[in-house]
Parts: C-alpha cells; structure tokens; sequence
C-alpha cells in the first residue's frame, strides 16, 4: 500500500471488472457466514458441540477450495442439508460495501469505460446481496462464474468471458482480493491487475504478490472523479 493514488494510465483502459466479495462488498460478512454461522447451525443440527461441527465442516471447506463448489450455494445446501439463502437472510444485516466503493462506481459509471462486476458467487448469492445492497445499476453487465461453469481461477473462465464480452485484455483493468484469481487474469494477459490488500474490515491486511495492491478505493485517482 502507498501513500500517493496509484497512478493509472486511465486513457488506455477500456474495460474494467470489478469482483464482488472482499473487493466491493466487506468479505466479513462471509467469512463470518461461513466460519462462525453455519457452525454453529450445523452444530445445532445434528447436536454437536460447536468446535467440532467447525473442524468437521473445516475438512469440506477445504477439499473445495479453489473449485466452483467452493462458491456454489446448491451445493452446500445439498451437501450440508441446510437451505443456504435462507441462513444467509439470517446475517443480512452484515452485507456492507466497503469505504469509498459507491463513489468509485459512481464515477465509473459516468465514464465511457465497460464496467461489469465479475464474481464466483453463485448466481442466488449475486441476486441476494444485490437486494442488500443496491448497485447493479452501476454495472454494464453482471457475470457469474456459473454462467461458465468454471471459477475465475481457470483460464478457461477468462477464454469464455472473453467470448460472452469481448474486450481487450491490454486494455482492461480487474481488480479482486484473491491472489489464485488476480494470477488467472494476469496470465491471461490482463494488463492493469490490482489486488485488495483488506477485503475483511475486521482482519488484518493481506500479503498479495505480483501486482499493484490498494487497501481501499480512495487509493485510486481517475481523472474523472470529483
């Protein structure tokens, strides 16, 4: 993180995704979710104490991650025999854009750039926190990784993206909190890759390597804000 706005050539950038959780949206919502929610559910469900029912649904999280079932709400519901959405309702409440987000989008919007959010989130996740938090009207288009049927981990996610919106990866710009997924977009030849050093407001900051990294939005500095 530095103390200056990260200098971007804004003129040679056409395109922009944008990813969701931990990026736009406060990734404590999530993580508290699933790390701390459905345990304690679980643990209710099936009458265990609640550290077992976490290592037990730890070892599931874990043979997931990086896969389309890490994100996919059917799946967990069938795995874990819960209704997923309807758990989510009961943590609403903690669905948060982070700081400086709807001025960035803001501006955005007003500029000639393509802007679309580009999220693993299953399609009723989208949907749900898109409810919560009223910003699709923002974006130019809304992409789930479902739609694809490959995470944004996969170059094959970026090889449909491009043929579902084409853009131009030299003039693109895409910005996530995940280093698996700023990787996939930069080995796919996305020029202006940035990480998000801070997608949970309760946690300390992240390590991310290998590209431009902000804290927060107010880090960046288009000429077209005001």
């Amino acid at each position: 993180m530095s103390d200056q706005p990260l200098s971007l050539d804004w003129s040679g950038i056409d395109t922009v995704f944008l990813d969701m959780d931990g990026t736009l949206l406060d990734l404590y919502f999530d993580n508290h979710f699933w790390l701390e929610h459905v345990p304690r559910r679980y643990a209710e469900k099936h009458g265990w104490d609640l550290e077992e029912a976490s290592k037990h649904l730890e070892q599931k999280y874990h043979s997931k991650a990086g896969t389309l079932d890490w994100y996919c709400i059917d799946y967990w519901g069938s795995e874990l025999g819960m209704d997923i959405l309807t758990l989510k309702e009961e943590t609403e409440h903690l669905i948060a854009m982070h700081p400086h987000v709807e001025h960035f989008l803001s501006a955005l919007h007003a500029s000639d750039k393509f802007v679309a959010l580009v999220t693993n989130a299953h399609p009723g996740t989208l949907a749900f926190k898109l409810e919560r938090v009223p910003m699709g009207h923002y974006f130019d288009a809304l992409v789930s990784s479902h739609d694809f049927g490959l995470p944004k981990e996969e170059r094959g996610f970026w090889e449909r993206l491009l043929d579902k919106h084409p853009f131009e990866p030299a003039r693109t710009l895409f910005m996530d909190d995940s280093q698996a997924v700023l990787d996939a977009a930069r080995a796919f030849g996305i020029r202006y890759v940035i990480g998000i050093t801070a997608p949970d407001s309760r946690r300390g900051e992240r390590s991310i390597t290998g590209v431009p990294t902000v804290r927060d939005f107010s880090e960046l500095n288009p000429p077209w804000f005001r």
